[in-house]
């Protein structure tokens, strides 16, 4: 096959499956139903309730309707990826995209969105059988239709936990399905997407991830493995589903298989390591492990999910180079392989749930001496904070711990990818690049982590590294400039990651963002907003919210930074004069709100910081003004550093100016100079006219010019 992914005709006419048939996706159901129910038997979820039991209709509807749930919204998310970012929206006729019309449309993508748009009606109909299913049997009630039933659900929505995850999860839904009737531009796609993604964050919030001894650990391993299930699992529903139209009316079938297998070896990797977390949480011995029903559920899983490893490799070893060599077996062995993928795939999701639905070993309640530090903030009180306890005291944060290995693995790829290519990349970009993904684990995960839960001067210490300090790394990193350099065109009219960068970089929110006057707005703003409102008791006691604030002020700071000393492209950016001038004005803002601290006898969130029961330290007032001198102190040392980058980008750039006004001289023989040399000499003709002029009586004879009294001053 040709190294466009163009499938030889030769291979088109070989008798294999031109795509899963619609019995094969039966059969896929069909293997999650004998999943599903073999493990809620093994697991022991279908034994009656001594307390609150609604009956054996809700305990087999429950597990059922969440199947149906998780398959679907796995269903939406994968036809989403492949509609945004693998399939070609429109045809494509001698390199042009044809018009936008739907009737235009490839049918490979057309196909996808119809799977979207039916698995999104799925997963909003079983999102709310499983609210509905869920109340009845945390309440143990029967179906009915009187009011107290009424009244009932709608407390549970409105004042349970698992009420209102479960009713947001019904809400993203359903706006999901809305947009995948009407939308039909690759932007709006992507956002659609994102929104699909989003609404699978409560389900991670609930269950037994929400009663944890890791509670943060437990979520974010449990959400990155459903993220990561989506796409591997979605993918596959939705590669089987369009394979019939990869060859019409062009051939992609190489090409889409090329880009989902670097999606699904992705998709592996996060699955299967967030999975070892999320056990490791919740079965905390190997005799646990080995001789607990929940224990060996797990195991079953990891070898189904090492087994569905295997296959992806032999898809990247052996059958995708083998499709590029034109042998005509090899489709069909690719076609029988996913078969067997999507099948096991299926299996496991149905052993997941009955694995959701059952008694981990662990115990997951307060005991009855539990401090009010852990209480508050959901971990034990840590010991006391002393300068060796700066490297040593660590609670890992998947999430963050996440995206630190799989940006530094990615940009190392990138630099590889150049080099090999005969390209250069500065080292000292990639040194920087690497020490802030360390600097970011460390922030999230390490010591400013930890105590910033119970001293306000660690949380202090932890924001102005998230806002300050990290982000200059990144921004000297300059990794859309790596991603741009790197990343190859496509040509068949779909959207790679190249294409989604520039979109993002040019569009109007990326002008609006990256303005300076804006980031410096929103880094000066932010602080004063979040600290004197409730979002700063949201982000320290619940944990979205202290996930968003990582997230709002390590963007936050980037946006500034990379407005002052970035080399990646911006829409527009400030003269160096005008940068100086905003980074003090900025800084002498942030210098105030770390004063104001310093000097305030109201201590912040009272509630929260003054009810944590410390047994060490000073006491949370003064800790509080600690608190404002490190915003104080710590912002100078950042400030003086961009300063100074600053100044030296202005050299530098006066330099370059300075060496490209010589480089031209020496091209046209100093025509500017020339030209300004006679610009005076014209000046000056005219007032030598002006003196030269016969005056009295010699006026108008051919006499030598009569001297002004103004010119013989000198000499009388």
């Amino acid at each position: 096959m040709p190294e466009n992914g163009v499938v030889p005709a030769s291979l088109t006419k070989t008798k294999t499956p031109d795509g899963i048939r619609n019995p094969w996706l039966l059969l896929a159901l069909g293997a999650a139903v004998l999943g599903l129910v073999g493990s809620l038997v093994f697991g022991g979820a279908l034994v009656a309730s001594t307390l609150l039991d609604a009956g054996p209709v809700v305990r087999w509807a429950l597990p059922t309707a969440l199947m149906i749930h998780n398959l679907a919204v796995a269903a939406v998310v994968g036809s989403l990826v492949f509609a945004v970012v693998i399939l070609p929206k429109n045809r494509v006729s001698q390199g042009r995209t044809a018009s936008s019309k739907n009737t235009d449309e490839h049918p490979a993508f057309s196909r996808a969105m119809t799977l979207a748009s039916l698995a999104a009606v799925v997963w909003t109909l079983a999102a709310i059988a499983v609210l509905i299913f869920t109340y009845l049997k945390q309440s143990g009630l029967a179906i009915s239709a009187g009011t107290d039933f009424t009244r009932g659900l709608v407390f549970f929505m409105t004042d349970i936990d698992s009420g209102r995850a479960w009713l947001a999860i019904c809400i993203f839904a359903a706006v999901v399905t809305t947009l995948c009737f009407g939308v039909r531009a690759l932007t709006g796609l992507g956002l659609t997407l994102v929104l699909a993604v989003i609404g699978m964050v409560p389900q991670a919030l609930i269950g037994h991830s929400a009663s944890a001894a890791d509670h943060q650990g437990a979520v974010n391993s449990l959400l990155l493995h459903i993220v990561g299930v989506a796409l591997w699992f979605g993918g596959i529903v939705a590669l089987s589903v369009v394979s019939t139209k990869l060859l019409k009316p062009e051939a992609l079938t190489g090409k889409v298989l090329k880009r989902f297998s670097s999606l699904a070896l992705f998709a592996f990797c996060l699955v299967f390591a967030s999975g070892v977390v999320n056990a490791s949480i919740r079965v905390t011995g190997w005799d646990a492990l080995f001789n607990s029903p929940y224990g060996q559920l797990i195991l079953i899983k990891a070898v189904a999910t090492l087994l569905l490893g295997a296959i992806g490799l032999m898809h990247r070893q052996w059958i995708i180079p083998q499709l590029d060599k034109g042998v005509k077996s090899a489709k069909r062995v690719l076609w029988q392989l996913i078969l067997v993928e999507l099948v096991v795939m299926a299996a496991t999701s149905g052993v997941a749930v009955g694995l959701s639905q059952s008694a981990p070993p662990q115990v997951t309640e307060y005991a009855p001496n539990t401090s009010p530090a852990e209480i508050l903030s959901g971990y034990p009180l840590p010991p006391e904070l002393t300068p060796i306890r700066w490297l040593t005291e660590w609670r890992m944060d998947w999430l963050w711990l996440t995206f630190a290995l799989g940006a530094g693995v990615a940009y190392l790829l990138a630099v590889r990818k150049l080099r090999r290519r005969g390209d250069s990349w500065p080292v000292m970009r990639t040194v920087a690049w690497l020490v802030g993904m360390v600097a970011m684990v460390y922030v999230t995960s390490g010591p400013p982590s930890v105590y910033g839960m119970v001293l306000f001067s660690a949380h202090m210490v932890d924001h102005m590294a998230l806002t300050m300090v990290v982000p200059i790394f990144l921004v000297l990193g300059a990794p859309v400039s790596l991603a741009l350099k790197t990343l190859k065109p496509r040509a068949d009219g779909s959207r790679g990651i190249r294409e989604w960068i520039l979109v993002v970089v040019h569009s109007k929110f990326s002008k609006l963002v990256t303005h300076p006057l804006f980031a410096a707005a929103n880094f000066a703003g932010s602080i004063v907003i979040f600290y004197y409102s409730g979002l700063f008791g949201y982000a320290m006691r619940d944990h979205v919210g202290h996930e968003l604030m990582i997230l709002h002020f390590t963007i936050t700071g980037y946006l500034f930074v990379l407005s002052l000393i970035g080399s990646d492209p911006v829409p527009y950016r400030f003269p160096y004069p005008l940068r100086l001038l905003l980074l003090l004005a900025t800084m002498a803002f942030h210098a105030f709100f770390g004063v104001a601290i310093m000097s305030s006898t109201t201590l912040l969130q009272a509630s929260y910081f003054g009810n944590l029961g410390k047994s060490w330290g000073v006491s949370a007032l003064a800790d509080q003004q600690i608190g404002g001198a490190v915003a104080w102190g710590i912002g100078e040392v950042p400030t003086v550093l961009v300063a100074i980058g600053v100044a030296l980008m202005w050299s530098r750039s006066d330099a370059r100016e300075t060496k490209r006004k010589d480089r031209a001289a020496d091209r046209n023989n100093d025509a500017d100079l020339t030209a300004y040399n006679d610009m005076f000499a014209q000046l000056a003709e005219p007032s030598k006219a002006r003196r030269t002029v016969p005056v009295g009586k010699n006026a108008g004879k051919n006499t030598e010019p009569k001297t002004t009294d103004s010119e013989t001053s000198g000499e009388n």
